[in-house]
């Protein structure tokens, strides 16, 4: 190799690394005024710059996340940022989607611990036997229109999302399995709003079922004369 081309080489290398170490400096400088935003939009209850927010987040959550907790906000702070914001965002999209195409996923710890309902292909199949309040809102829900799951897992909710593709999807559960749910359908295409369970665990949790309503009825109109919230024991 000449002189010449060890020398340009050189160059090429110097330049790689100067682009390489102001790529990283951005990155860090984004990552730090996305935290200052996260934590301002937390302690005041308002969102800066949503449309901004959302798709960093999404890219640098790790790096966010990680100058958040230096700045004093924990990660149950940083998670409900997050899903807040993003049903904020969703909330439009949602309500212009029919409610045919529309879906609510349950978790299965919501039912009863003496509850009788089996385990099927498509999840729990609730038989409303009054012993907790997932049979009346399934039944308020499915006469909305809505097509109600009751699952142990996302593993139900990809196979009833790939199988019967909802444009629109609820997700109930804890914290984690919202933000979880949310970054799924988001992947799938899928427009998605969640809503967290006011008392968490594995058995007997329990729903924030008026949210859940709430978001339910989102462009729809409320049915005239209220609706029926129990159908018949099975």
């Amino acid at each position: 190799m000449s002189l010449l081309e060890t020398g340009v080489w050189g160059q090429v290398m110097i330049l790689i690394g100067e682009v390489t170490f102001f790529v990283v400096l951005g990155m860090l400088l984004l990552a730090v005024a996305l935290a200052f935003l996260t934590v301002a939009s937390v302690r005041r209850g308002k969102f800066y710059l949503p449309q901004i927010l959302i798709p960093a987040m999404v890219a640098m959550e790790g790096l966010v996340k990680a100058f958040c907790k230096l700045l004093g906000l924990d990660d149950g702070d940083l998670i409900t940022f997050f899903i807040t914001l993003r049903n904020s965002m969703n909330q439009k999209a949602f309500s212009e989607i029919p409610v045919e195409k529309r879906a609510v996923f349950l978790p299965q710890c919501l039912r009863s611990a003496q509850c009788p309902a089996n385990l099927t292909p498509e999840g729990l199949k609730c038989r409303n036997c009054g012993r907790c309040q997932v049979g009346e809102n399934v039944v308020w829900l499915e006469r909305l229109g809505y097509r109600v799951f009751i699952v142990p897992g996302s593993t139900f909710i990809k196979r009833m999302a790939r199988k019967y593709r909802p444009r629109a999807i609820i997700g109930v559960g804890c914290l984690v399995e919202v933000k979880d749910g949310i970054d799924m359908a988001d992947r799938m295409g899928i427009t998605a709003i969640g809503v967290v369970n006011l008392k968490d665990g594995c058995v007997e949790t329990i729903a924030d079922w008026a949210a859940l309503r709430d978001v339910a009825l989102l462009g729809l109109e409320p049915p005239s004369g209220g609706v029926d919230l129990h159908g018949p024991a099975q």
